[in-house]
């Protein structure tokens, strides 16, 4: 209803428009998600495989260690009030010395405390690019950062990556989309939706084609070690040996803590590329919303360097089991080809639409399986990709395996019939 005003002149007051920001801020999941009519089987527990928060069902939660450290944290007087935006010496000294190898030695300097990764993604994105330029992102890949991009104004272009060979990245592709107005390239690894995780060669061969047309990279590593046996996590910027590389991660996945809020940017920059341009630049962004919650950083080196191996161990042991049994299982369904994941806490996997007799695409897929089976997954749609789905690997044993069950009973009943 309008709002009549009476100053003298009688006025009647117009809707307040949003600003462009505001209005270009598009988040790919809830805009396919929400607007789906969607009712669960009330007869059967939902079970959602959905959700990217590890702590949703209780059976991974942060270490003790890191409890321990917060209470203790938050008793001090000392850390009540406002730290420095980039984060404190002593935070940004833990995160550097955690991240270093014998070989190569970060400095608190090199660190620049976020309030999480996706705050740290928005600061690079921000500091590397002006509205009209374009930033290379992986397809599919996390909608956030289409979200951040188009927030900014800035043009996104996809690189595809490979269903079929362990989802890396179509290079000659990836080449073919930079242009005068590109300023650099997003690589996520370990990857979200795909549960990649890449060999130092492909990452090298990424770098070498950076290097070629001089353009940094903005390295997603928040899953960073959360690698599968018989693998390995190679830094982006460890390996780069000319080209300047923002890595970003944070506490939230592998100490199970994303509601925490303590993200940073690792910055690698062997011949000071940044030094006079991106590094004060990142410093200065970061003092819009005045850095991460000073408790988390005052707990954070006990946490980063108290939480013992067995913790991490017990936590790749539940997403591996996790995903051996759901490739496993869904190799067994009619329609379906599962990928089996790297590492990180996905998996994508392939729908057939062709062998179903009445479903059409991922999104009808997501729609049928929540209405009839109560499991909730996330149509690939969202990250970039048609006819695959993508469930997160956190959930406990039990509730994976109802789930798979579920869903297998689920293409069964919508196979076409063999004749």
């Amino acid at each position: 209803m309008e709002k009549h005003m009476t100053s003298g002149i009688e006025d009647v007051w117009q809707p307040v428009p949003a600003s462009r920001s505001a209005r270009n801020t598009i988040n790919p999941i809830r805009r396919i998600v929400d607007r789906m009519k969607i009712t669960p089987n009330p007869a059967k527990e939902m079970i959602s495989l959905s959700i990217g928060d590890p702590t949703h069902y209780g059976n991974m939660l942060p270490p003790v260690e890191a409890l321990e450290a917060i209470i203790e944290a938050v008793q001090l007087p000392t850390c009540h009030g406002y730290a420095p935006s980039f984060g404190t010496l002593e935070a940004r000294r833990a995160v550097a010395k955690f991240w270093s190898r014998s070989d190569y030695i970060l400095k608190p300097e090199d660190v620049i405390l976020t309030s999480g990764c996706s705050h740290a993604l928005e600061m690079c994105i921000d500091c590397l690019a002006d509205p009209g330029d374009n930033i290379l992102l992986p397809q599919p890949g996390f909608s956030l950062y289409t979200t951040l991009c188009q927030s900014l104004g800035i043009e996104t272009r996809f690189y595809d990556l490979l269903p079929d060979d362990d989802w890396k990245v179509n290079i000659t592709h990836l080449e073919s989309l930079i242009n005068d107005r590109t300023r650099a390239v997003l690589i996520n690894n370990p990857s979200n939706p795909c549960g990649a995780v890449y060999p130092e060669e492909h990452l090298r061969k990424l770098i070498e084609i950076c290097e070629k047309h001089h353009l940094p990279i903005i390295a997603d590593e928040i899953y960073a070690d959360m690698v599968f046996s018989n693998h390995k996590f190679y830094f982006m910027g460890i390996l780069s040996e000319n080209v300047p590389v923002l890595s970003c991660g944070g506490l939230s996945k592998r100490f199970i803590c994303p509601g925490w809020r303590v993200g940073w940017i690792v910055i690698h920059d062997r011949h000071n590329l940044f030094k006079d341009t991106i590094k004060p630049g990142l410093a200065d962004l970061s003092s819009r919303i005045l850095g991460p919650n000073s408790v988390t950083q005052a707990a954070l080196t006990h946490i980063l360097f108290e939480t013992p191996d067995s913790y991490y161990d017990d936590i790749l042991n539940q997403l591996q089991n996790n995903a051996e049994y759901v490739y496993r299982s869904l190799l067994e369904a009619p329609g379906l080809q599962p990928t089996m994941p790297q590492g990180a806490m996905y998996m994508l996997i392939r729908i057939n639409p062709s062998e179903f007799h009445d479903i059409a695409d991922d999104k009808d897929f997501f729609m049928k399986l929540i209405c009839e089976e109560s499991i909730s997954c996330l149509p690939a749609s969202v990250f970039g990709i048609d006819n695959f789905f993508r469930i997160v690997l956190s959930t406990p044993m039990e509730k994976t395996e109802e789930a798979c069950q579920r869903i297998i009973e689920f293409c069964q009943r919508h196979a076409k019939s063999v004749s």
